[in-house]
């Protein structure tokens, strides 16, 4: 890809955060993708608890390492009334607060949109919580497992019966959060060239996840029956999930509609007459009918092997998939084609890490190191006016 320029879209933007675990910081390391200088605001001595969740990557944490590249760490203690001019003078350049402390614990800080937007009238404030301000479940805590069960993705997931559920593999909610997080920030900023005035954002876990529900939810409208756990399956399309081979190894795939139904029965079951069966020729169908048509589709598969298989779905151009584990995933040869791999340096070195899903061919997403807790302290007290002896003192103190 050659890039037409180096200049990233939130080049210049400030961007101050006060955030911990997933949804907030992955909200952040995207703007930081884009451009804008993310001071992570930190608690001296522990920081992010994210970085403690495990040692997995060269003994940082996996999820800090996902969600904090190119950012700067700055360790303040944000109950110390010595940390409030520290963060009056991080303020006065800032153009975006993100928070997602516990509930309420911002606005005690006096860091509210309410209490900010008077002195720094073009600040854009968000909020990300488990279930958004007011309402019943203000002051719940919440976590992703959490979420995901209050959201009804746990009714949908996982293999069939009432014991079946399964939580997902990811943190659904807190990327959803901090997914809508980032594009709120976003639309906030372009309101804000409209207008001047910075505005408050309030994400929630909860809406962010029931949002990707939507087909679920429509499908049970007005009490009509929910969607069944289906584990790797589709609960309403079929065939469409995991079918396994002569040589015990599962294909993926999937048919979307009555011509890649023809298409299947041709030339991958080479059963022409199943198109037009009576309890296959249209999709609810095949979904009501799906363990007799799945005996059909098992009866061919268990003669061929995964890549015979494969073969056969190319040829009639039935969408199919691998089933990977991670280490695949690592070594995707499409990712590698695309050159979708760069090196990113890290307190414990050299690094891989996913370029941003999307090519711009304008400029190149920055990718800079993951920090080390507090690393840039003394350089962003330096730029704030502080001298050596303040920044001195203000360790002796605890308050960074």
């Amino acid at each position: 890809m050659h890039y037409k320029s180096n200049t990233a879209p939130l080049n210049g933007i400030n961007v101050i955060s006060l955030e911990h675990a997933i949804a907030a910081p992955f909200c952040t390391r995207q703007l930081a993708d884009l451009g804008a200088n993310v001071i992570k605001v930190e608690r001296p001595g522990s920081g992010d608890f994210a970085r403690g969740y495990d040692q997995r990557v060269h003994g940082l944490s996996s999820h800090f390492v996902w969600t904090n590249r190119s950012k700067k760490s700055l360790t303040l203690d944000l109950k110390s009334e010595q940390a409030k001019p520290v963060m009056e003078s991080l303020l006065e350049t800032a153009d975006v607060l993100v928070q997602n402390l516990a509930p309420g614990a911002a606005a005690r800080l006096g860091l509210s949109f309410d209490q900010l937007h008077e002195r720094y009238p073009r600040l854009i404030v968000c909020n990300i919580s488990g279930y958004g301000e007011g309402g019943p479940y203000q002051d719940k805590k919440a976590y992703d497992l959490l979420i995901q069960s209050e959201a009804g993705f746990l009714s949908t997931s996982g293999l069939p019966g009432s014991d079946g559920m399964a939580k997902a593999g990811c943190s659904i909610a807190d990327i959803a959060a901090g997914m809508y997080a980032y594009t709120n920030v976003l639309s906030a900023l372009i309101h804000r060239q409209h207008t001047g005035q910075g505005s408050s954002i309030d994400v929630s876990m909860l809406e962010s996840l029931v949002e990707w529900m939507g087909y679920p939810m429509y499908y049970a409208f007005e009490g009509a029956e929910p969607p069944a756990r289906a584990g790797a399956s589709h609960a309403t399309i079929y065939p469409y999930g995991p079918f396994m081979a002569g040589d015990n190894r599962s294909v993926m795939l999937g048919l979307q509609n009555e011509r890649e139904w023809l298409s299947f029965c041709e030339k991958v079951l080479e059963q022409p007459e199943l198109a037009d069966d009576e309890r296959f020729n249209t999709n609810y169908k095949r979904s009501e009918n799906r363990a007799i048509l799945r005996q059909l589709i098992h009866e061919t598969f268990s003669t061929l092997s995964s890549e015979e298989v494969v073969a056969r779905l190319d040829k009639a151009r039935i969408a199919n998939a691998r089933v990977n584990d991670m280490h695949a995933v690592w070594d995707h040869p499409q990712l590698r084609a695309r050159q979708r791999w760069t090196c990113i340096d890290s307190p414990s070195g050299k690094l891989p890490a996913l370029a941003p899903p999307g090519i711009n061919s304008a400029y190149a997403p920055r990718m800079d190191a993951v920090p080390a807790l507090g690393e840039h302290t003394n350089d962003i007290l330096s730029s704030l006016g502080y001298s050596e002896n303040d920044i001195h003192q203000l360790k002796v103190a605890s308050v960074i």
